[in-house]
């Protein structure tokens, strides 16, 4: 029994230890760990490997825990408009002000702060522009009541209407994105000259020109920002993710919410 209490602590441990370093290999061998430990905690008591799988595999069906009982009753606005809101206090956002500064050394310009609210999501954004290159930054609070998280994203829009994006968002994106976005994700840890950096090697991936790089006024950069929301929500309905509510409001289908579970079991695999 205690051999057994022991085995079970030591991988616990080397997964706390894995999930310490910011390396793919080292969190995908903190992902088996986890999993071994729900083996195990199945399979020692019982002696049956049967059971120890079966509360292995809790973890895969874990999300439809929130996506039938959360998920399934949201409602989404088909317009989402971003109107002037004031910033958040300092014990919702308390880094706002350091990251501001942050980005404002690499060269952007504080555009506006704009914001959002419907059902039970609260948003921030923290708009801005760098004139050197047209590059956009956002600086994105989520504030869904009993969890709040904020992400940066860089974007970059050419002339055919094609738009370049790296973010750190944290989590499974819930929507498709648009055709003509490409999308690069780094690490939630890594720094914001590192974002800029990526987004850098993202654009010379794709080989884009100065030429091909419109200049955008702050107006213009609300207004598309604006028009790539409406837009994306419209894409969904087309893909069959979401459906009409009523004039107003469209929520998540059945394939929808298979598609957030999808999401969810890649993004465990590639952690």
């Amino acid at each position: 029994m205690l051999s057994s209490i022991l085995l079970v602590l030591g991988v616990a441990v080397l997964g706390i230890a894995f999930r310490s370093f910011d390396h793919p290999i080292a969190q995908r061998l903190c992902v088996l760990c986890l999993f071994a430990v729900s083996f195990l905690l199945g399979y020692l008591p019982s002696g049956n490997w049967v059971v120890g799988l079966a509360a292995a595999a809790l973890w895969i069906f874990l999300p439809w825990l929130e996506i039938l009982t959360k998920i399934r009753t949201l409602r989404m606005p088909l317009d989402r408009e971003l109107a002037h809101k004031n910033p958040p206090g300092r014990d919702l956002f308390p880094n706002l002000d350091s990251l501001t500064e942050e980005i404002e050394q690499q060269g952007f310009e504080l555009v506006n702060d704009l914001g959002c609210d419907w059902d039970t999501q609260r948003q921030f954004l923290r708009l801005f522009h760098r004139p050197s290159d047209q590059t956009q930054a956002a600086l994105c609070l989520i504030d869904e009541g009993n969890i709040a998280f904020y992400y940066i994203s860089l974007v970059t829009r050419l002339l055919d209407g094609q738009v370049f994006t790296t973010w750190n968002y944290p989590f499974s994106y819930s929507l498709k994105f648009l055709p003509h976005t490409h999308i690069q994700r780094v690490r939630s840890t890594a720094s914001f000259v590192g974002l800029c950096e990526a987004h850098q090697h993202l654009l010379s991936r794709h080989n884009i020109s100065v030429d091909a790089i419109p200049k955008l006024d702050p107006l213009q950069i609300q207004i598309l920002l604006q028009q790539d929301l409406t837009a994306q929500i419209t894409h969904n309905v087309r893909a069959g993710l979401l459906a009409h509510v009523d004039k107003e409001q469209v929520r998540y289908t059945w394939r929808g919410m298979f598609y957030l579970w999808f999401r969810f079991l890649w993004d465990f695999v590639r952690l």
